[in-house]
């Protein structure tokens, strides 16, 4: 499941943003306002789909917390943003990225190894920057053999 720790530069990303929590989770809301207008972004810098996580404080994953939810793409420039779209700018960091295979109703047991097993014994605390999980080419929205890699944000023990 853990695959790597890698420092990610800076990216400019074009999408939609909506306000939710685990217990009010509106992804699919979100999804469906983003997906139908995603090819009118122009400068795409591949065809990766980001699925950001912004959270005000650092994330206790309580049901009631609410944070900013992001479905984006990234571009080479900021210049031809479509209407109804908006920007923001992924800070970058270290990052531990993490492989998911399975349907999103199996990521309760992912996040469990990475923030209860894997983070408390590896030499890094969980920063406070943005989360997101990285949908390419093997993703396949609720199949079991879907595949994505979730970026969790990470700084070394002091």
């Amino acid at each position: 499941m853990f695959l790597r720790i890698e420092t990610l530069p800076s990216k400019k990303l074009v999408g939609k943003q909506m306000l939710m929590s685990f217990s009010q989770d509106r992804t699919g809301m979100l999804w469906g306002s983003f997906m139908p207008h995603r090819m009118k972004i122009q400068n795409k810098v591949d065809n990766n789909l980001y699925s950001m996580q912004i959270f005000n404080s650092p994330p206790s994953f309580k049901e009631d917390i609410e944070f900013v939810k992001w479905a984006a793409v990234e571009v080479s420039d900021l210049e031809a943003i479509p209407e109804g779209m908006e920007t923001y700018e992924l800070a970058g960091g270290l990052y531990a990225v993490f492989q998911h295979i399975g349907p999103a109703s199996a990521f309760q047991k992912t996040f469990h190894y990475i923030f209860q097993e894997w983070l408390p014994n590896f030499g890094y605390l969980l920063d406070h920057r943005e989360h997101f999980e990285l949908l390419g080419e093997k993703y396949k929205n609720n199949d079991p053999e879907s595949e994505e890699e979730i970026w969790i944000p990470i700084k070394a023990k002091t």
